[in-house]
């Protein structure tokens, strides 16, 4: 097993992985905030649930692409109104 490291240098395979593992590490971090179940810093859809005026059930049937958009318009008189929802950018 030692003779490997005669092939490979030991800092730069290191300096290797710790790069790979650094970028696994932050894109499983962005599939899980693009989630509702596991976004830990928004929480679930709250706000669409207020615009829509419909039950938690029915906003979780509902598709939200991964890294889209949703506006939501609330009026002075505390009226929301969703205007775009799960909108992809170009």
């Amino acid at each position: 097993m030692w003779r490997i490291w005669r092939l490979f240098d030991p800092v730069r395979t290191m300096v290797a992985l710790a790069v790979f593992l650094f970028g696994l590490a932050v894109m499983i971090h962005l599939i899980l905030l693009s989630t509702n179940k596991f976004n830990w810093m928004d929480g679930p859809r709250t706000a669409k649930v207020a615009a829509l005026n419909a039950p938690m059930p029915v906003i979780y049937k509902m598709e939200l692409a991964p890294a889209s958009i949703s506006t939501i318009k609330w009026w002075p008189d505390g009226t929301p109104s969703l205007r775009n929802f799960s909108v992809v950018p170009d």
